[in-house]
């Protein structure tokens, strides 16, 4: 059947009758977050307490905490050029599929290392794990757990990458540099052996004095905004402070798009969060915000930085200048292009699944194994003239 239009179209009108009033509401939060901005510009002891408050009244609270620099900083990208090899690297994965007759899963991780400033050929590489699950042990394996190990040889794949490099070296990842998975009975043993292998890989960067850094596109993210509730909040209310929403419709998105101007860079934040207690001393996860577009259209980009990086200014304005630069490269649609070509390389067409499916299958029935059976479901899904999955 298709979509009934008849109730879809209702649905959009009472949308759109909504519409005046939700922006009028945004409107109304977004001037109260230049006021609170501008009030707490330079109260960065008073900003600092108020989350550790926050932080006693709810273990759960998600925010920026301020360090040294005025929460309306902003700073040009560094005039000078210099010469660094920036490893991007990226990763896509086939899951396991119940319906299949063969259950196993793919993780593939691509990776590109230019030489900036020297006119040599960027180096590309390509690492395919494929593993079949064992009915006799692999009773199940989530999306999240492949996501898991995939966040993880990303990040192994830029430090393997490095051993070849001297001099300066800018190692980045597409998204957040916390790793992250949902934590419960089924996966917890896995994320804590993923964890535990992320933050030994980001200590050898560290070892190795590699710029690590995460770039997070379109950041979804409120922390800098939850901070300026955090501060808005009386005391005696931050146990609600999760609910408490003064700032409803705001986004960090927005803010950093009316402070920075062409190619700069905010002040550099940590990151106050639970989960993110376990990255330590040198590893602890930190942040800032950069706009790779311009005044008139600001494209705006959080990037995660580990601690090492966030407290040494000449790490900091080299990576701020790799990412204008790369940025630059792609035209009206700002993004870096090392990350951009890390992605192509990764990606696992629907061809080479079927491929992979064919190849699998040939070698288990001429070994004497047998194939699991398709589910009714994915089978009427593989009838010729199906359209739809």
């Amino acid at each position: 059947m298709p979509i009934n239009y008849q109730q879809a179209y209702q649905q959009i009108k009472d949308i759109g009758a909504g519409a005046t009033e939700r922006r009028k509401r945004k409107e109304q939060a977004q001037q109260l977050a230049r006021k609170l901005l501008a009030s707490f510009n330079s109260e960065l002891e008073f900003l600092r307490s108020k989350v550790d408050s926050a932080k006693q009244a709810d273990s759960n609270i998600r925010c920026a905490v301020p360090l040294d620099e005025k929460l309306a900083s902003h700073y040009p990208a560094p005039a000078s050029a210099f010469q660094a090899t920036l490893i991007a690297a990226d990763g896509s994965q086939i899951v396991p599929n119940r319906h299949e007759a063969l259950q196993y899963y793919v993780i593939n991780v691509g990776a590109i290392a230019m030489q900036i400033g020297s006119g040599n050929t960027p180096e590309v590489e390509t690492d395919t794990e494929l593993h079949l699950l064992d009915e006799f042990d692999d009773t199940y394996f989530s999306d999240s757990q492949v996501a898991l190990q995939r966040d993880v040889a990303e990040r192994k794949k830029l430090l393997e990458m490095s051993e070849k490099y001297s001099g300066t070296v800018v190692a980045l990842t597409e998204g957040q540099l916390e790793l992250w998975g949902s934590i419960d009975n089924e996966n917890a043993r896995e994320f804590e052996k993923s964890l535990n292998d992320y933050l030994h890989t980001l200590e050898e960067m560290r070892q190795k004095r590699i710029i690590a850094g995460g770039y997070v596109d379109k950041p979804g993210a409120n922390w800098v905004v939850k901070l300026l509730e955090v501060a808005e909040t009386p005391q005696d209310e931050l146990k609600n402070i999760r609910k408490n929403r003064p700032l409803a419709g705001v986004t960090d998105l927005w803010l950093f798009g009316q402070l920075l101007g062409r190619h700069e860079r905010s002040a550099v934040f940590a990151l106050q969060a639970k989960s993110a207690e376990k990255y330590k001393g040198a590893l602890a996860i930190h942040f800032f915000y950069i706009n790779v577009g311009d005044a008139k259209h600001p494209k705006i980009a959080r990037v995660d930085v580990p601690l090492w990086v966030a407290e040494d200014p000449s790490m900091l304005n080299d990576l701020h200048s790799v990412l204008v630069g790369q940025s630059m490269i792609m035209g009206h649609a700002p993004f870096p292009y090392a990350l951009h070509r890390a992605h192509e390389i990764a990606v696992v067409t629907h061809l080479e699944k079927e491929e992979i499916d064919r190849l699998l299958s040939r070698d288990i029935l001429s070994s004497g194994g047998e194939l699991g059976e398709k589910s009714g479901k994915q089978s009427a899904k593989d009838l010729k003239g199906r359209t739809r999955r």
